[in-house]
């Protein structure tokens, strides 16, 4: 396995380890549902390392951005970020991802871990077209998600960046923890805002302890991949590899609001997409909860109350802030109106749940 920055902070601490994207990743340290409120109520700190950073720059770069992604990154200022995702030539999704503009002619894009191979693959394949320069800055860049309320708090005794001046998906590159150059960006995917902070990898240590320092007023708590998947699916987030993937379009998943039919630029599967906008689409992405203590989980069966297979399960957890499972997946248009009563099978029986709109908890985040 593949190991970060920080892998020895995680074993010296403790925490629970195991493969993740072919990287050694913590899952735990104090345990799922503490370090879930820890970053609800207060702060909490991921080592998120594993995810993949390529620069494409030059005078083409802008050009190559809008052909593979869906989202328009010709709106973007220098400082700006996006969420986006790059489409196949089938209307699926290659991926999921974050787009930087650090320059006019710069960009960073932040892809999945377990994608980071048929990604680069994919843009050079796209690439031939306009002969941009790119970069797969991956094993250089550590990158560290500080997320809660008390985010800005702890940062803020580490860095002489304005953070409140940092708009939801904006960043800054500054001075943190004496390092020159680290980008501090107002993302994250645990909904309760915060800042995640692009690092050469030989100052991730000093960083991470600087924050572990500065956060001990707020009771910050290190945090693994299974708080950050449970805190993900309480608002909703897709999941590459279980919510959406090469067979999943984002009109299905949801994401409409990040397919831009109208930019200038032509875009992969752009036809495809504007036909499911017109037209409609026979499945949809859907939240839905249970009573009891039963979690759903990814591939299992979905029914009406005639028995009838109208859909998958894509995630599912025990909601930490609800006290109930919850749970996302695909069902057929027709059933996927709010409210509406599903069946979720399970061990060959059969679990009512019922439809709700996302996500499943509204978190106030305040600056």
């Amino acid at each position: 396995m593949k190991t970060t920055a920080l892998t020895e902070k995680h074993l010296e601490a403790g925490a629970k380890m195991a493969e993740f994207a072919g990287y050694n990743m913590p899952i735990s340290y104090s345990g799922i549902t503490e370090e879930h409120f820890a970053v609800r109520n207060g702060v909490g700190i991921f080592d998120v390392s594993h995810m993949g950073e390529f620069v494409i720059s030059g005078p083409y770069a802008l050009e190559l951005v809008q052909r593979i992604t869906s989202n328009n990154a010709s709106k973007l200022e220098v400082g700006d970020a996006q969420y986006s995702c790059m489409p196949n030539h089938e209307g699926g999704i290659v991926d999921d991802l974050i787009v930087y503009r650090q320059g006019y002619e710069k960009f960073l894009l932040v892809v999945n871990a377990s994608n980071m191979e048929k990604d680069w693959n994919w843009i050079v394949e796209n690439n031939k077209e306009f002969n941009a320069s790119m970069k797969d800055i991956s094993d250089e860049i550590a990158l560290i998600a500080l997320q809660g309320p008390k985010a800005i708090d702890t940062l803020r005794k580490i860095t002489p960046i304005h953070l409140n001046s940092i708009k939801f998906y904006d960043f800054r590159i500054g001075r943190v923890g004496g390092v020159d150059g680290i980008m501090v960006s107002a993302t994250g995917y645990t909904g309760s805002g915060g800042f995640e902070l692009y690092i050469p990898k030989e100052h991730a240590s000093k960083i991470w302890d600087d924050l572990m320092e500065a956060g001990k007023e707020f009771d910050i708590q290190a945090c693994g991949l299974g708080a950050r998947d449970t805190l993900r699916l309480e608002m909703g987030y897709c999941l590459y590899g279980n919510d959406i993937d090469d067979t999943t379009s984002p009109i299905e998943a949801g994401l409409g609001w990040i397919t831009k039919l109208r930019k200038k630029s032509r875009f992969n599967s752009q036809a495809i997409f504007s036909q499911q906008k017109s037209e409609g689409i026979s499945k949809t992405l859907i939240g839905f909860t249970l009573d009891g203590k039963r979690v759903p989980r990814k591939d299992y069966p979905i029914e009406d109350g005639k028995g009838r297979a109208i859909g998958v399960v894509t995630s599912g957890t025990m909601s930490p802030s609800l006290g109930y499972p919850i749970g996302m997946g695909y069902v057929e248009k027709e059933d996927a109106t709010i409210g509406n009563e599903i069946f979720i099978v399970m061990r060959n029986k059969k679990f009512p749940a019922k439809v709700i709109k996302l996500p499943f908890v509204k978190i106030k985040v305040v600056k």
